[in-house]
C-alpha cells in the first residue's frame, strides 16, 4: 500500500500541472531590451541620472542604444555633466590664485540660472547634439521626426525640476 501511494502521489500532482498547463496555454512574450543604468563604480552622476531618467523601466523589443559595452549614458555632454566637471577642473586643477574667485562667478552663475525662470532652456540644452536619446526616441520608439524634435525643443522649467 506504501509503495502504491509513494508511486501515485507524483504522478497525481504530476497530472494536476499537465492539466493546469493544457487550460492555461503559455504566454508569448517578444525579448525585453531595457534602458542603460550606469552602476554605482561609473561614478555618482551618470548613476543617478540613469536612475532618474529610467525611473519606469520600460521595455523594447529591439536592443537599445546603451547596450553596447562601455556606454554608461547619453549624458556626457549634458549641462549638469559639464557643470559637474567644470566645477572639478576649477577646484582641483587650478593651480592659478583665482580659485576663490573662479568659484564665486560658477556660484553666482548658479543663482541666476535658479532665479531665471527658466523659459528659455529648452529639453536640448541639456543633451549633446545626435546621442543615444534623439536617435532612441527615432529608430526604438519609432516617432517621426517632427515630434522628436518637439520634444527636444520643449520647454524646461528649472523651478519645477
Amino acid at each position: 500500500f506504501q509503495l502504491l501511494v509513494e508511486v501515485a502521489w507524483p504522478l497525481f500532482i504530476f497530472f494536476i500541472l499537465i492539466s493546469v498547463r493544457l487550460s492555461y496555454p503559455p504566454y508569448e512574450q517578444h525579448e525585453c531590451h531595457f534602458p542603460n543604468k550606469a552602476m554605482p563604480s561609473a561614478g555618482t552622476l551618470p548613476w543617478i541620472q540613469g536612475i532618474i531618467c529610467n525611473a519606469n523601466n520600460p521595455c523594447f523589443r529591439y536592443p537599445t542604444p546603451g547596450e553596447s559595452p562601455g556606454v554608461v549614458g547619453n549624458f556626457n555632454a549634458s549641462i549638469v555633466s559639464r557643470l559637474f566637471s567644470d566645477a572639478k577642473r576649477l577646484l582641483l586643477y587650478s593651480q592659478q590664485d583665482t580659485t576663490i574667485k573662479d568659484v564665486q562667478k560658477v556660484l553666482g552663475k548658479l543663482r541666476k540660472l535658479g532665479n531665471s525662470s527658466g523659459l528659455d532652456l529648452k529639453l536640448r540644452d541639456f543633451l549633446a547634439d545626435n546621442e543615444t536619446f534623439s536617435d532612441f526616441l527615432r529608430h526604438n520608439v519609432s516617432m517621426p521626426s517632427s515630434a522628436v524634435e518637439e520634444i527636444l525643443n520643449a520647454g524646461v522649467n528649472l523651478q519645477q525640476v
